[in-house]
C-alpha cells in the first residue's frame, strides 16, 4: 500500500476546479448545427507516472485521429480538436440527446524532466495515449552505500 500525503486543502482546490468548469460550461456559447445542441467540451485525462516516463490518456470516443491535434509549444503539451456531429436526423426524433459535439482543448505543463523530442501519441478504440519520456538524468537511480 503505498503512503499518501494528507493535503488538507486538497478539497478546496478540487472543488474550486470543480466550480470554475462548472461557470465555464455554463456560460461557453451555444451553437445549433442541424437544430442540434454543439457546445465546448472537455475530454476525460488519466495522468500516470513512473520512473521511465508521465503518460496522458485522453478519452476521445468516435473521433478520427485526423481530427485530433497534439501540440508542444512553451513546455505546455495541448490537446484540441472538433467532435463533429453524426446524424442529420431531426430533433424532434430524439427521446434523449445526451453526447457531446464541438470544439475542444486541454493543456498541460511539461515539467522539465520531459524528454520533449522523445513525445509520441497513439489513438486506439477512442482513447489518445500520450507518452512523455523523462530525460535520462532526472530518471532515479540507485547508489550503493559502502561501509568503511
Amino acid at each position: 500500500m503505498a503512503i499518501v500525503k494528507w493535503e488538507p486543502l486538497k478539497d478546496f482546490v478540487t472543488f474550486q476546479d470543480r466550480m470554475n468548469q462548472f461557470l465555464s460550461d455554463t456560460l461557453n456559447n451555444y451553437e445549433t448545427e442541424n437544430g442540434r445542441l454543439v457546445q465546448d467540451w472537455v475530454p476525460a485525462v488519466d495522468v500516470y507516472e513512473d520512473a521511465e516516463a508521465i503518460q496522458l490518456k485522453a478519452e476521445l470516443p468516435g473521433m478520427e485521429m485526423r481530427e485530433i491535434e497534439v501540440k508542444i509549444e512553451n513546455n505546455a503539451l495541448e490537446i484540441r480538436g472538433e467532435k463533429k456531429i453524426e446524424q442529420t436526423e431531426k430533433k424532434e426524433n430524439y427521446h434523449r440527446i445526451e453526447r457531446v459535439f464541438g470544439r475542444f482543448s486541454r493543456s498541460f505543463r511539461l515539467p522539465n524532466t520531459v524528454a520533449q523530442d522523445k513525445i509520441k501519441a497513439k489513438y486506439d478504440r477512442g482513447v489518445l495515449t500520450i507518452t512523455l519520456p523523462k530525460r535520462e538524468e532526472t530518471k532515479p537511480r540507485s547508489i550503493t552505500v559502502q561501509v568503511e
